[in-house]
């Protein structure tokens, strides 16, 4: 009896994890970082103290939460990485990561957040260096912008960020048009490549007085 007990307590606690993450991913996807805990817990149906239980922290919540993602990202630079055309390579993880990022806004705050004693989510420190040496490889190639610093790929992302539409196919369209404009900036000699289809973002705004 004590046996069957003890498995049904750790089933028990096993699908509270479970809904823990899930209700997670979904708040801080559709609202950002700033969701309240109790909020979480509420959505997941269960106790804040149940919460806690699991993850003491909201810092190890957010990395639980969205390592798939990260990890998911780093695939992402280490196939850029591997391209033997730096600059080719570059743009591709600009472009994937900015689509991203659009599909999922709690995966950017993740992403971008520098939270003190954090956890290192998936290896986001090995994702920054290896970030930094494809950019200076596209750099020695002539292709990438001499004044270029790893801070302006972080900016980059902010501003994608802030990208908001009514639907997230929209988003999506407009992060890919943000991220051609933004690879045309970087570049050493700009050819003026075709960017992306522009998105119906006229349409969305409000109507002038």
């Amino acid at each position: 009896m004590s046996d069957r007990l003890s498995h049904t307590l750790r089933s028990d606690a096993l699908d509270n994890r479970a809904r823990i993450l899930d209700a997670a991913r979904a708040l801080f996807s559709a609202d950002g970082l700033d969701v309240p805990v109790r909020e979480i817990a509420r959505r997941a149906g269960v106790g804040p103290a149940t919460l806690y239980r699991h993850f003491p922290t909201k810092q190890m919540l957010v990395a639980e939460a969205f390592a798939d993602q990260l990890r998911a990202c780093r695939t992402v630079v280490d196939e850029g990485g591997a391209d033997p055309d730096p600059w080719r390579g570059l743009c591709t993880v600009i472009e994937r990561i900015c689509e991203l990022h659009a599909r999922d806004r709690g995966f950017t705050e993740a992403f971008l957040s520098t939270v003190p004693g954090a956890p290192d989510v998936a290896g986001r420190e090995y994702t920054v260096k290896a970030l930094a040496v494809l950019a200076q490889r596209a750099k020695d190639a002539g292709k990438l912008r001499s004044d270029f610093v790893l801070d302006d790929l972080v900016l980059l992302f902010m501003a994608n960020k802030g990208i908001h539409t009514r639907s997230a196919a929209t988003q999506v369209v407009a992060s890919r048009r943000f991220a051609g404009l933004a690879i045309q900036a970087l570049e050493a000699c700009p050819r003026h490549a075709p960017l992306p289809p522009a998105p119906r973002l006229a349409s969305e705004a409000p109507d002038s007085a």
